[in-house]
């Protein structure tokens, strides 16, 4: 070492320069000489490195080493063997120099943080990447995961560089940052949000990746494409992106679509308003004309001689259709209703079926219909609500019923 050394300053005060000339020149030289050395060495090693892990990949049946790969993990690796190289042979380029040997030797160690935190990287991304190809994990936040373990290696890298260049041990320091925690936690607070916020989705099982989840407050409404530790990206069916912050799942309301695509069917909710003018007792004419309806006629049959029986034996007068017991068409209506959902090969019969009369409003009288569709594809399931609603809206006239609707310009020209 003492050889190489003074090998290029010995030369340069043969050829007349000053010693101070002659130390500047033999170090820049020494320096520019371990530079390429380095680079060299670099090179070489990096392209084995990452050959050999290529020819490894293609005789392995995982592709866990493809993500290696992928994540520049042999090429990180392969700057390793260099920095030993720098590490070893640099005091020797400084030799004459032992301030910049301080400074040199401080900023070299920054960058084996620096290059450690690469590899950590590298790994945790291949790790990430895996574990998203696995089916027990693909519905998990493996982002969230990766993320806190990234984020606890960076504040470890950040405080250890601080350490080197300060020059106070570790645990010194890391004992002194207890005086400013409060302005640690101001500053990241967000992301102690998402990492508490994020454990809890986690723990009980709140949204995976896949979910269809609508979020009114932010204007989400669609599938649940990457959970991370700080946010939640939601791709709406519009195919825009909304992004959600992680702890508002927990701090908000919203819906999980999930258990609907888990069950046996989609529920159907809506309601005809009946213009309540139109409402009326049948007489026996309109009844005999109502069983011309086949989905009726047993039912009509039946209800008839029950309620003839009822009032004769209750001597009732009938000459006034009010008095004793009768059938009204939007009771014979609600009960098509129920009859023709019951027959409706899209209805999941094993589920609830329900045809109610809801509280008469200043828009009429809402007959609800609740059902729920075996097909739970959105188009589908809308093509099934509007083939149901627009059977029973052009049936309403054969049973002398109006749909209410507010005047139009047309209503006030007639």
């Amino acid at each position: 070492m003492d050889k190489i050394q003074h090998l290029l300053y010995d030369y340069f005060l043969s050829t007349g320069f000053s010693e101070a000339t002659a130390k500047y020149l033999n170090m820049l030289l020494l320096l520019v000489a371990l530079i390429v050395l380095v680079f060299i060495v670099d090179f070489i090693i990096r392209k084995l490195l990452i050959n050999a892990f290529v020819q490894f990949a293609i005789r392995s049946k995982t592709n866990f080493d493809d993500f290696l790969i992928s994540n520049k993990v042999p090429r990180n690796v392969a700057h390793i063997i260099p920095l030993l190289i720098t590490l070893e042979f640099f005091p020797t380029v400084f030799f004459d120099f032992p301030a910049f040997e301080n400074v040199v030797e401080k900023g070299l160690q920054v960058f084996a943080i620096i290059l450690t935190l690469w590899i950590v990287r590298s790994l945790l991304n291949t790790l990430k990447d895996y574990f998203k190809t696995l089916p027990r994990l693909k519905d998990k936040p493996i982002d969230s995961y990766i993320q806190v373990f990234m984020i606890f290696a960076w504040v470890a890298g950040f405080m250890s560089a601080i350490a080197i260049i300060t020059g106070i041990p570790f645990l010194k320091f890391v004992t002194g940052l207890g005086a400013i925690s409060a302005v640690l936690i101001l500053v990241f607070k967000d992301t102690i949000l998402g990492f508490v916020a994020s454990i809890q989705v986690s723990i009980n099982d709140m949204v995976r990746i896949g979910d269809w989840i609508t979020f009114e407050k932010y204007g989400a409404d669609g599938d649940v494409i990457e959970i991370t530790l700080a946010t939640v990206k939601v791709q709406n069916f519009d195919k825009t992106i909304t992004t959600i912050p992680t702890y508002a799942l927990i701090s908000d309301s919203f819906k999980n679509w999930r258990g609907m695509t888990s069950s046996n069917g989609r529920r159907i909710k809506r309601a005809l308003n009946i213009k309540l003018e139109s409402v009326k007792y049948l007489s026996d004419s309109d009844i005999e004309n109502l069983k011309k309806i086949q989905l009726l006629t047993s039912y009509l049959n039946k209800r008839q001689t029950d309620i003839s029986t009822y009032n004769q034996n209750h001597d009732i007068d009938k000459s006034l259709l009010l008095n004793g017991r009768n059938l009204t068409n939007i009771g014979i209506f609600r009960k098509y209703v129920d009859t023709y959902l019951k027959n409706n090969s899209a209805i999941n019969k094993e589920m609830t079926i329900m045809v109610r009369q809801l509280e008469p409003t200043s828009q009429g009288i809402p007959i609800e219909l609740y059902a729920f569709s075996k097909d739970k594809r959105w188009e589908n399931y809308e093509y099934i609500i509007a083939d149901i609603f627009d059977h029973l809206i052009a049936s309403l006239p054969y049973f002398n019923l109006e749909v209410f609707e507010l005047p139009s310009s047309s209503s006030f020209k007639s």
